[in-house]
């Protein structure tokens, strides 16, 4: 979060200071490139979204000419670093206060912008009119409230995976994510605001105001300000949330000196909002009187939310809101009094980004001839401010600090992403094995460990741009920005939703592309590929020479040993940093003996003796040795049974992880050397395919469109997930609706010790679907 300059709270309405100079790397990013605005602007709070188009780094490969006489020539392919550009949506929360120096510094530094007109919406569109259009000299184009809101919403929902959360003020988290079901609709959006809007969702542009109420936000603060004198709306809510409301609400208790049983309500509950200051003869203070107008109106609100779910029969109900504003007091009477009404049947949603959803809907309003629901979206972690808790025994001088700006940056990725068809309950599917938001000693585990990895990361990235100067400079931001990133999610571990390993290798990915580190790995890559190939013909020689039941524990263990190549574990780089010999024979010896600690080899042995998979899909991970001397023998086996193979790599780098430019070239090196790869490609039962991802692990909830077409088309019955990243840190819980084989090597001493097991211990989980028994044996399960 930038600090971007004080307010002088002696001027009279916050007015900022003109002399402050907002830094724009850190806040309206990218404005040169800008192409489109729109803007909402509330009560008290401005949201602005741009559209601008990111030049940045991509590395590149391409395979070389082997007839050549050049001293490449023994050389795979080749690495080029070239610039591409990529949209991205920028969305920026600032206070009303400092409209006019924004509009200032956007007016200064707009250059490139196509259109002349700012797609407006909000309660404050009109009164800034006038000075929008004089400022930047575009002319404001009102769009309708309700309608950019809904529009907002069904665009968050659909792109951010946790972006819903559900409050829980006295957990160990007080937000928990939820994951966004496939369908988003239909859902229930009670907007609180001056008063309720409560509307039915049905399609993207499909709702319906079903009813609302003038009892809302703005009778808190009204009321509010003529009890405690109180003006600010925010000042009120910390009245309210150091307040005790039984002192001024008559409880339960306060009648029948208990509970009533037999209407089954407890003497806690409130009898009366208000109820004792008819009757007490006493000063009440304003703590608690805002405590108890809070508690009416939340209560109210829940109960009439409650009441239009039971009607529409409808389980998903948001709440937003300038009323929210992810006030923890606000959040925790309406989930609790959902909760009353609805038994528990009903669950109260928070949105992170609840803020922005106006803002949003009025920019895809104005973006429509570019259909942005074409693409897929992501939030990028390294422009996010990410969501704070504003309890106020939490880092108040922090809170203080990040209230004036926060950011929201969605990077266009240039595919559509879908569920993989063999999830079999889609809407259930968590990809994280640990929620690290929740587990408090992983937590600090993984933050030390990715802190301590900094420097090698650092190192790395420099390396891998040997020949320009200023790789230093930029490596020295990336470091700053990926450490107080670490910082902030040590203090917010919800920050970003769900806290996981997942999301601490995605927001360093992140970052290193901020500072155009594209791929630090693509000479180590180029080096182990080009030696792996050197022995691809020796290591399919010694299979063949096996018996049949030898072969396939050596084509097991091959892909275990491979897996072993990892530069994202630390025990592994630093074996591979000082012994540049280790080779693929003491990745072997490294392994634990059976039996391992996840052990399904002998079930898995018992279904190849049976009749072939029509299809598998294969998830592959590291390049070099674990690709080529692990998996495509592996892969090799299963072509000659008789079952085509789908080989989904990486759409973009990560640590070094094969991307499917890569795979591309190194199978087709390989077909050349193997005619039983060869006739898999000129057959087309081998095919490879891109998975949609640019991380170490995998999200079978966003893969690549294509390849889900792939999957159903090829009839696909056994998964195959290999790696730490894809097959323990995500998806080791993953039910699939076909066969599926888990394989990875522990590669971390911690991780290994809480599982049970110690370094290079071995998973390889090998399940069949509950019902669905293998086609050789009805009595095949899991171990």
């Amino acid at each position: 979060m930038a600090e971007c300059g004080g307010v002088d709270s002696s001027t009279s309405g916050h007015t900022m200071d003109k002399s402050i100079t907002l830094p724009p790397d850190e806040i309206f990013r990218n404005l040169e490139n800008a192409k489109r605005f729109a803007i909402d602007i509330g009560g008290s709070l401005t949201k602005l979204a741009y559209y601008s188009t990111v030049q940045h780094k991509v590395a590149k490969v391409r395979s070389f000419e082997h007839n050549a006489k050049d001293a490449d020539s023994d050389k795979l392919y080749e690495i080029s670093v070239q610039e591409e550009v990529t949209a991205r949506l920028h969305f920026i929360k600032f206070e009303n206060a400092y409209i006019e120096t924004c509009l200032d510094f956007i007016r200064d530094h707009l250059v490139n912008t196509e259109t002349k007109v700012i797609k407006a919406t909000g309660g404050g569109a009109h009164k800034f009119k006038e000075l929008i259009e004089r400022k930047l000299g575009l002319k404001v184009d009102k769009e309708d409230e309700m309608t950019c809101l809904i529009k907002g919403c069904n665009f968050v929902l659909r792109n951010i995976p946790h972006e819903a959360f559900v409050y829980a003020k006295h957990a160990d988290s007080e937000f928990r994510f939820q994951t966004t079901h496939p369908d988003i609709f239909p859902y229930l959006l009670i907007n609180i605001g001056s008063g309720v809007s409560i509307v039915k969702v049905e399609s993207e542009d499909k709702f319906e105001r079903i009813g609302g109420s003038s009892i809302g936000g703005g009778t808190f603060w009204g009321l509010g300000a003529l009890l405690t004198k109180t003006k600010r709306f925010d000042e009120l809510l910390q009245l309210a949330s150091k307040g005790q409301h039984a002192s001024v609400d008559m409880l339960v208790k306060d009648i029948y000196g208990g509970s009533y049983g037999s209407l089954g309500l407890t003497g806690d509950l409130i009898a009366s909002s208000f109820g004792k200051s008819a009757t007490a003869d006493k000063e009440f203070s304003k703590e608690d009187m805002a405590k108890s107008l809070l508690h009416m109106i939340s209560n109210d609100i829940g109960q009439l939310a409650c009441l239009y779910a039971k009607l529409h029969n409808l389980s998903r109900v948001y709440f937003g809101g300038f009323f929210i504003r992810g006030h923890p007091v606000t959040m925790h009477t309406i989930t609790y009094s959902i909760n009353f009404f609805t038994k528990g049947e009903v669950q109260a949603l928070f949105l992170r980004h609840e803020g922005y959803l106006g803002a949003i809907g009025a920019f895809l309003k104005g973006a429509e001839e570019d259909n942005p629901n074409q693409y897929s979206w992501g939030e990028n972690y390294a422009g996010s401010s990410g969501l704070m808790s504003v309890s106020p025994d939490m880092n108040p001088m922090q809170r203080a600090r990040s209230g004036t700006f926060d950011m929201l940056e969605m990077d266009r990725l240039e595919r559509q992403l879908v569920n993989l068809p063999l999830l079999q309950d889609p809407s259930s599917y968590i990809p994280d094995t640990v929620d690290l938001t929740e587990d408090a000693l992983a937590r600090e585990y993984w933050l030390y460990c990715f802190e301590e990895a900094l420097d090698g990361v650092v190192k790395r990235a420099v390396a891998s741009q040997p020949d320009i100067p200023e790789a230093n400079e930029r490596a020295e931001k990336f470091r700053q920005k990926y450490r107080h990133k670490l910082q902030t999610l040590r203090h917010q571990p919800f920050a970003y939703g769900s806290l996981t390993v997942r999301s601490l290798l995605d927001t360093r990915e992140h970052c290193l592309n901020e500072f155009n580190f594209p791929d630090p790995y693509s000479k180590i890559k180029q080096r182990e590929n080009d030696v792996a190939l050197k022995y691809y013909q020796k290591a399919v020689k010694s299979m063949e020479e096996l018996s049949w039941e030898q072969r396939q524990f050596a084509l097991v263990r091959g892909v275990l040993a491979g897996n072993v190549f990892d530069w994202g574990a630390k025990a592994v780089s630093d074996v591979l940093e000082s012994d540049p010999e280790f080779g693929f024979e003491e990745a072997k010896r490294q392994l634990e003996e059976r039996p391992w600690l996840v052990d399904s080899y002998d079930q898995w042995l018992e279904r190849m003796r049976g009749p072939p998979h029509k299809c598998a899909l294969f998830f592959v991970d590291n390049s070099g040795v674990d690709i080529i001397l692990g998996v495509m023998p592996f892969v090799r086996e299963l072509l000659s049974r008789g079952t085509e193979v789908v080989l989904a790599s990486n759409s973009g780098p990560a640590l070094n992880d094969v991307t499917n430019g890569e795979l591309q070239i190194l199978t087709e090196r390989i077909a050349a050397m193997d005619p039983v790869i060869q006739a898999g490609l000129r057959e087309d039962r081998l095919t490879l395919v891109q998975s949609g991802s640019s991380s170490p692990c995998l999200d079978l909830s966003r893969l690549d469109k294509v390849l889900a077409m792939v999957v159903r088309e090829r009839q696909t019955d056994l998964v195959i997930i290999e790696g730490m990243g894809r097959a323990i840190h995500t998806n080791y819980y993953a039910m699939l609706s076909c066969e599926s084989l888990k394989m990875a090597v522990i590669k971390n001493s911690w991780l290994a010790d809480r599982l049970g097991g110690k370094l290079f211990s071995v998973v390889f989980k090998y399940e069949v679907p509950a019902g669905k028994p293998s086609q050789d044996s009805a009595a095949l399960t899991p171990s």
